[in-house]
């Protein structure tokens, strides 16, 4: 029988693109999701036979333990997500984020389940101590932000856990996400860039010298596929950052990419030297090891942005419905300031 894997927050901007590539490979999977921000992005595997759909919350341990019966796996990439939304919510994002992923860890245990994929964070690591060096799986942690600490704690937590135990698990770190989805969001800084130029607005861009790592919501994705497909023993007990050491970016080098796709793009910078997070991630490891590498560029999400914006493929790109924010902000007429100090994460 195919292997079944639980995805909670499989109707998510990742978990919609994740479950996809699950199916398409084999898997039986099963989505738990609250539907925060609706639904839709499931629309087109409802009808595939080998997908079930629970509506539950993550901190229900009744619910959680009844979805996890028969799974041999969970991907676990329900959360409060990004330090804006934390910062908002910031109880629900402790009870998410912190103790709800502790409590399906254990439950996952005692189901006898094989495989827990964490999805955590490179904004782990707050600002490197040398900006002319690159961080990696081993450089110390330092959170600056709710959502970053929430995810430094789980993973912890999962690490160091019984190495006897029968659910092992694995932590991604994922690079700032960018590019479509079945769940659409312009909350993030090369989605809402390329919105505000094509849209014609003037991009006003907050601490243009900090740098980040980025990756395509797809490759994200893939990279769980490759932990679920890898040998046990080589994931076990595990932390991957997950992009590609090329994809780091200072904004103003996002913008350089812009200009080539959008020549008359309007930008202005405002100095920012505040920032606690500024780093570049390195992703060797996961290349040695699990043989990961990207599909996908920022050109490459900046262009797919630009072609489905232009094709009006959206009625209104700053409905709130594309933001993890619970009431997203307009922007005013002919002018967008965005890119800010709290720059959003994935």
């Amino acid at each position: 029988m195919k292997p079944l894997t639980l995805v909670t927050g499989g109707a998510g901007y990742i978990g919609s693109v994740l479950v996809r590539q699950l199916l398409a490979t084999g898997h039986r999977v099963r989505v738990v999701d609250v539907f925060r921000q609706g639904g839709e992005s499931l629309l087109g595997v409802l009808d595939d036979d080998a997908f079930e759909l629970v509506r539950a919350d993550v901190r229900d341990a009744g619910a959680m333990r009844a979805a996890l019966e028969g799974c041999n796996a969970v991907v676990h990439l329900a959360a409060i997500v990004g330090d804006p939304a934390c910062k908002r919510e910031p109880d629900l994002a402790r009870e998410t984020n912190d103790a709800a992923s502790k409590q399906l860890f254990d439950l996952a245990e005692q189901a006898g389940v094989e495989r827990f994929v964490f999805a955590s964070t490179c904004s782990n690591y707050g600002r490197m101590e040398d900006p002319a060096s690159y961080v990696t799986e081993t450089s110390p942690l330092r959170p600056v932000s709710l959502y970053a600490e929430t995810k430094v704690e789980v993973e912890r937590y999962l690490l160091g856990s019984d190495r006897d135990r029968t659910c092992v698990p694995t932590s991604l770190r994922f690079s700032t996400v960018y590019g479509l989805s079945p769940r659409p969001r312009f909350d993030l800084t090369v989605n809402e860039f390329t919105r505000e130029l094509v849209l014609g607005k003037e991009l006003v861009v907050f601490g243009e010298q900090f740098w980040r790592p980025y990756c395509h919501v797809r490759d994200l994705a893939r990279s769980v596929v490759a932990v679920l497909q890898a040998d046990r023993d080589a994931v076990a007990f595990e932390v991957f950052n997950v992009g590609d050491t090329d994809e780091n970016y200072q904004k103003a080098t996002l913008v350089e990419l812009l200009r080539e796709q959008l020549p008359d793009a309007r930008v202005r910078y405002v100095e920012v030297n505040d920032d606690p997070r500024d780093y570049r991630v390195s992703f060797q490891r996961i290349r040695d090891v699990l043989g990961f590498q990207v599909t996908r560029t920022v050109p490459d999400g900046i262009s797919e942005i630009k072609e489905a914006l232009e094709a009006g493929l959206f009625l209104d790109p700053y409905d709130a419905r594309y933001s993890n924010i619970a009431q997203a902000q307009p922007a005013a007429a002919g002018s967008a300031a965005v890119g800010a100090a709290h720059a959003r994460e994935s």
